[in-house]
């Protein structure tokens, strides 16, 4: 007999499974599109859309609300076209619609291993696709979906980006990252979400918790630590650039670790005023 969880679950899916059919059955940029504009019109009237106020509230104080609501209705877009674009990454990837920002110091990531962390801006996906491009082997962390069928559906299409594999973030992803950077591999983290268990270093001017372990594993290892961001172009193009975020190397590993947050959640703080309406600012990220 199958219990109401399960079945759950499998209703779930087959939702997510008939979205898929109809994001590939027509071209990316109809898909992109259509999706972007339904998020659009109907995520501002979901319960998220209060947190989005108060995040965009909180990190620009002197600007109208209206421009506010303005900027909430354009985050929903950038992450329905998101969603829709999810199911073409491989055909994204084959048609050469990611550029690497060319100030960005790709020799030296392609030179050897190093730590590199994004955040969800624009399609931050694709981070993995301009690694590739650049002999760059990432090994991402995920956090594992409730619906144990749509998670692995999800790990699959996102799979290949990352040739050094794709592991579900548990108590023992940490051992297996920091094997991966001691033998030539490359840690890659989106570290921009909130973590209870983080330090609070500024971001927009008010403490927030961040994960510390992406810049621990740097300092600890030696390897260099970059922030990178994939900021969307017009027609379903994009193009991602890298920072290199500076550690301190002092006789306090834990603090150099903290400062070095810090400095990576500048950078990304930097990244979003650049570009407001691509950030994903639905998520809890101040207490």
């Amino acid at each position: 007999m199958i219990s109401s969880k399960d079945l759950r679950h499998r209703l779930e899916y087959a939702g997510f499974r008939v979205a898929e059919a109809v994001a590939r059955a027509v071209p990316l940029e109809v898909a992109s599109k259509a999706s972007g504009l339904a998020w659009r019109l109907i995520a501002p009237r979901l319960y998220r859309q209060e947190r989005v106020l108060r995040n965009l509230a909180l990190a620009f104080p002197d600007m109208p609300e209206t421009e506010r609501r303005t900027l909430a209705a354009a985050t929903w877009e950038n992450l329905g076209r998101t969603f829709a674009e999810s199911f073409h990454l491989r055909r994204i990837a084959s048609q050469g619609r990611v550029t690497l920002d060319p100030d960005s110091p790709w020799d030296a990531i392609a030179s050897g291993p190093c730590v590199l962390c994004g955040l969800h801006l624009g399609n931050w996906e694709l981070m993995g696709c301009a690694a590739k491009r650049v002999g760059a082997p990432l090994t991402g962390v995920y956090q594992r979906m409730s619906n144990p069928l749509v998670d692995a559906e999800t790990h699959r299409m996102r799979a290949f980006l990352y040739e050094g594999g794709l592991l579900p973030k548990t108590p023992v992803t940490a051992r297996a990252l920091l094997r991966a950077a001691r033998s030539g591999g490359y840690p890659a983290f989106l570290a921009d979400l909130r973590d209870d268990r983080g330090a609070a270093v500024p971001f927009f001017g008010h403490p927030a918790r961040s994960n510390v372990f992406p810049a621990l594993l740097a300092r600890t290892t030696g390897l260099p630590l970059y922030a990178a961001a994939a900021f969307r172009l017009p027609k379903v193009r994009f193009r991602v650039r890298v920072v290199r975020v500076p550690i301190p190397e002092t006789d306090d590993q834990q603090a150099d670790a903290v400062a070095a947050t810090a400095a990576l959640q500048a950078q990304f703080e930097a990244y979003i005023r650049e570009a407001p309406e691509q950030w994903m600012w639905a998520h809890r990220k101040w207490d």
